[in-house]
């Protein structure tokens, strides 16, 4: 039987990990000094390879962890540590360096086009998202639950699109402390998202311990 809140809970937790709001200041420094024009390609872009990742990892992701021999237990575990620290990091307010490395932020000053790299990989559809869709796509095999799946994701890059789309009002509107207060919010609800995807998983690996 499909639980729908399931669904609702991954939709948030996707959301805190893209953070749609938060990449709105980073979208802004990667683009200073760009038109209109070439800003409405570029979050166009990011937000079709956000799609395109997120939806190879819905339909990739099981048989990847099969061709390495590794078990969905241990991919709970370990993603969901991932996505705590993730979670920890938002809650100090500050972007984790799973997402980005420093090398990542010099290269990005020196490409022609950021809508792919880094923008959207590694730092919207990175490990935490990655790991999210994949841990939630291996919960039943039904063309429904693909689907809902799915539709999380368009929903996730709806939202990404909208924010770069509003990008102009939400720097008006929004201060680095309300971005920061944002991203402590979500963070608190994803951490509490990823102790459930670790318990998961310990149970999956000594099955005793339930």
């Amino acid at each position: 039987m499909i639980e729908y809140t399931e669904y609702t809970k991954m939709l948030i937790g996707l959301i805190a990990i893209v953070n749609p709001i938060g990449a709105v200041p980073i979208f802004i420094s990667l683009t200073t000094g760009l038109n209109d024009k070439d800003r409405r390609l570029i979050y166009r872009t990011t937000t079709w390879a956000v799609f395109l990742i997120l939806m190879a990892a819905l339909l990739l992701g099981e048989a990847i962890l099969e061709f390495f021999g590794i078990t969905i237990s241990s991919f709970r575990v370990a993603g969901g540590i991932l996505i705590l620290l993730m979670a920890i990091s938002m809650m100090h307010a500050r972007t984790t360096d799973v997402k980005r490395t420093n090398e990542e932020a010099l290269e990005s000053e020196h490409m022609s086009s950021i809508a792919v790299v880094p923008l959207a990989i590694p730092l919207l559809a990175g490990p935490g998202a990655i790991s999210t869709v994949i841990l939630y796509a291996h919960r039943e095999a039904s063309l429904l639950h693909y689907s809902l799946v799915a539709l999380v994701i368009v929903l996730v890059c709806a939202l990404l699109y909208l924010a770069f789309r509003s990008v102009k009002y939400i720097s008006q509107i929004l201060s680095q402390t309300a971005v920061n207060v944002f991203a402590r919010i979500m963070g608190l609800i994803l951490a509490a998202i990823a102790i459930e995807i670790i318990a998961n998983g310990v149970k999956g690996l000594f099955p005793d311990l339930a």
